[in-house]
């Protein structure tokens, strides 16, 4: 699995059309056969700044993904919002396939 988490920080006139500015590239990036998920969040400190988790079943997809014209697309949408450069952790993890139960917490009865 490839694990990719990203960080945006985003012009603070686009912060709450964000989700909206990068809902097609969403849809279109969860439609992907090898796209295991693919999730924002807004930090709730700053409310400039999003983050992206994203990963694929393998380095092909990833590849697949990057080739796409919804990937283009996003970057040329998204250029013209962000404030800095997007950070990234972009990481194979072998054998993975997605998100595992957490064995520490789990709902009381």
């Amino acid at each position: 699995m490839i694990f990719i988490a990203v960080r945006f920080t985003v012009r603070p006139e686009y912060s709450d059309q964000w989700l909206t500015l990068v809902d097609d590239f969403t849809r279109a990036t969860r439609a992907e056969a090898g796209n295991l998920f693919f999730d924002w969040s807004r930090d709730v400190e700053d409310p400039n700044r999003f983050v992206l988790l994203e990963a694929f079943a393998d380095a092909d997809a990833g590849a697949v993904h990057v080739r796409s014209d919804h990937f283009k697309a996003g970057l040329e949408a998204m250029a013209g919002a962000i404030a800095t450069t997007p950070e990234i952790i972009n990481v194979d993890i072998p054998d993975a396939r997605g998100w595992s139960a957490m064995a520490e917490l789990s709902p009381r009865a």
